[in-house]
């Protein structure tokens, strides 16, 4: 084979902050490429280097056979590179061929859309991949495994020579992966390189020929599959020795227990689609149950639906013995807080107010007759602007103006308002500095020895052995084992993280 596309030595950073570092990778042509790594090891900033997204501060990209500078997307597709990104960039309402062949419509009297000509070339493209449809219905009539093949076929209608993946198996079925998966051996076979990003390693094994490693902005391998293992895979991104998580003294999911009161949740055989599809965990009164697992792993959807706001397909969710709610406003009223991964997408309110952000699940209580009760609620801002020592000018102040260290108290607080008796937080320490973090967890105990049950989701693997007195390790969607305190260590949390689904089957 021959090389497509090298990149050495890529060098970006934002703010001073290095987001790549001397970073590289090669694909050859006819080539299923994986690129790996954990949160920020900056896969994705490199993709963006890659099609003009971003510009690099330094290093060199040759891209079939020519020195490349791409400025933005469209120059990247013009010369043959096609993203599919996990978010389909694609438009449900419009056809099938409308959205194939958007901006590129064969054209009659260099003005109309040849629209036979159009249909015609979009049913010949599906057909290569095995997929007969009416190309004439909107997109959005089909499944979401039709709208990833459509967005390929978009891709090939480019004539692209590099295709690249972000995450394309995230909503799909064991069928329709399979469906994907010969998509991309047609693609391989018809000469087109393809770079496949993937949280699910077992994936890896079966579609991909080489995976390159990421870990800290830098590229710290590239291997043959058929030449490595799961483990060394693990070991590489996250910069362990395999010595170091060789498998040895695990114990099934469904270990012991350091319960302190009451059952709160029960959750049994739980399934809300491909990627949680074996979720069993207890929380009691008292105490911090952590869920542990590489990105991808499940955990961010095992709290979803937790909180009602991904359906259960399988499985039960019990409340202190009750069905639990099945939307997160019920969720709320019977005892839930949750505090979501993304700060600013999901939580934040940046132009309103700290008090009005604080207060935002808290309304319902502090309304009678349409009216809100502004002396109370303002006593409960001060309340916890003082407890949580929350620095800010005053509550009226916009809350995209504090800090993030900040903005996550203020976040916190809005659930500690309503009182929860189950309170679940999801990457609670992230982006935030070392002061702000250590207060942050010292709330979370305090949270606890009033009686609380916290779940606690992190990737940082210090926070989970030194927080949770019992870590539920999630592997691809599935619960693999438990670890329970006193004797968790980092060690034993990695070993976890090394084992397959079928060890624990």
């Amino acid at each position: 084979m021959t090389v497509l596309l090298e990149m050495n030595g890529i060098q970006k950073a934002f703010n001073g902050v290095p987001a790549l570092s001397g970073a590289s990778i090669e694909i050859e042509r006819g080539e299923v490429h994986a690129l790996i790594g954990q949160n920020g090891a900056g896969k994705s900033t490199m993709i963006k280097v890659l099609t003009g997204v971003y510009r690099r501060d330094d290093g060199k990209i040759t891209f079939n056979d020519a020195d490349s500078v791409l400025t933005n997307p469209r120059e990247a597709q013009a010369a043959g590179i096609a993203t599919i990104y996990q978010e389909l960039t694609l438009v449900p309402l419009r056809s099938v061929t409308e959205n194939v062949m958007m901006g590129y419509e064969p054209k009659r009297f260099r003005m109309l859309i040849n629209w036979a000509e159009a249909h015609k070339r979009t049913s010949e493209i599906l057909t290569r991949f095995g997929i007969d449809i009416d190309v004439k219905m909107p997109l959005g009539h089909y499944s979401t495994a039709i709208q990833q093949l459509v967005a390929i076929a978009r891709a090939v209608s480019l004539d692209a020579k590099l295709v690249i993946m972000d995450e394309p198996t995230s909503s799909l079925d064991s069928s329709e992966v399979k469906t994907l998966f010969n998509v991309v051996r047609s693609l391989r076979d018809a000469g087109v390189s393809v770079l496949y990003v993937s949280h699910f390693l077992d994936e890896l094994f079966e579609i991909c020929d080489r995976v390159t490693t990421m870990r800290d902005g830098k590229n710290v391998g590239c291997v043959s599959l058929a030449e490595t293992t799961k483990l060394d895979l693990i070991a590489g991104m996250l910069g362990r020795d395999t010595s170091e998580i060789a498998q040895d003294g695990m114990t099934e999911f469904g270990g012991g227990s350091t319960a302190k009161g009451e059952m709160l949740l029960d959750a049994k055989d739980v399934a809300t689609g491909p990627r949680l599809s074996k979720f069993d965990m207890t929380l009691h009164r008292g105490e911090i149950v952590g869920l542990g697992g590489l990105l991808g792993a499940g955990r961010t959807e095992a709290a979803r639906a937790l909180f009602g706001v991904d359906p259960l397909r399988r499985g039960s969710i019990a409340i202190k013995g009750v069905n639990a709610p099945t939307q997160p406003a019920e969720a709320i009223k019977a005892g839930f807080g949750y505090l979501t991964e993304d700060r600013k997408a999901e939580g934040i309110v940046p132009d309103m107010s700290v008090r009005e952000n604080l207060t935002l699940a808290l309304l319902p209580r502090l309304t009678k007759g349409g009216q809100i009760d502004r002396v109370r609620e303002r006593k409960i801002v001060e309340h916890y602007i003082d407890a949580l020592g929350i620095k800010v000018a005053n509550m009226e102040q916009p809350i995209r103006e504090l800090s993030g260290g900040n903005q996550q108290k203020v976040l916190l607080a809005r659930w500690l308002a309503i009182e929860p008796d189950i309170l679940i937080l999801d990457e609670p320490t992230r982006g935030v500095d070392v002061g702000a973090k250590r207060e942050i967890q010292t709330i979370i105990r305090d949270c606890v020895d009033r009686g609380y049950g916290v779940i606690l989701i992190s990737s940082e693997f210090e926070e989970l052995v030194e927080g949770a007195d019992r870590i539920v390790v999630l592997n691809e969607g599935r619960c693999v084992t438990e670890l329970s305190n006193p004797g968790i260590t980092e060690h034993k949390l990695v070993q976890a993280l090394a084992h397959t689904n079928e060890a624990f089957e």
